[in-house]
């Protein structure tokens, strides 16, 4: 929800402050603030097929929201609520903003070094894809279950569980 909420004020924020094709640097020409609308995805791909980038959210929103019933992991819950707020967040763009529902452009307006524009959403969807890597990596499943033992909801541990085991 804090990741919907940032994304949605801060690109009502950036449409009353910004003026496109007026860029404000914030660290010089590294990062800037300059205010676009994406028909497509990231680096504008897609922008064609705009209606399918809408269902191809809306997939992932219910993919996430399924998940999320099975999670039985702290880090894996913030992963899939960053997911699901990036998601949601572009989706509403795709749904209610211009030229029409389902073909909506997204409010970008945070430029990195010239090569790309992003926003909050975007954020939250690459931090997102970066933890759940992490916890892939180390072995944690969504459903809380690692290296061959359940977390125990009672705080003890299974009898596979060796002295050398973590939890993230």
């Amino acid at each position: 929800m804090l990741t919907l909420v940032l994304d949605q004020g801060s690109k009502v924020w950036a449409l009353g402050a910004l003026t496109p094709g007026e860029p404000r640097d914030l660290l010089g020409p590294a990062l800037r603030l300059n205010l676009i609308r994406n028909p497509g995805a990231a680096f504008s791909l897609g922008d064609s097929v705009t209606w399918l980038l809408t269902l191809v959210a809306l997939g992932i929103v219910v993919w996430v929201g399924r998940a999320a019933t099975r999670v039985g992991h702290g880090g894996w819950a913030v992963t899939l609520g960053m997911l699901l707020g990036g998601a949601i967040g572009n989706l509403i763009d795709r749904i209610l903003r211009a030229p029409g529902f389902g073909r909506g452009h997204v409010v970008d307006f945070i430029d990195y070094f010239g090569l790309f524009i992003g926003n909050v959403a975007d954020i939250a969807i690459v931090v997102a894809a970066a933890f759940g890597a992490v916890l892939a990596v180390r072995g944690i499943p969504l459903e809380g279950v690692t290296h061959g033992r359940h977390e125990a909801g009672d705080g003890h541990r299974g009898t596979e569980a060796t002295s050398g085991d973590a939890d993230v």
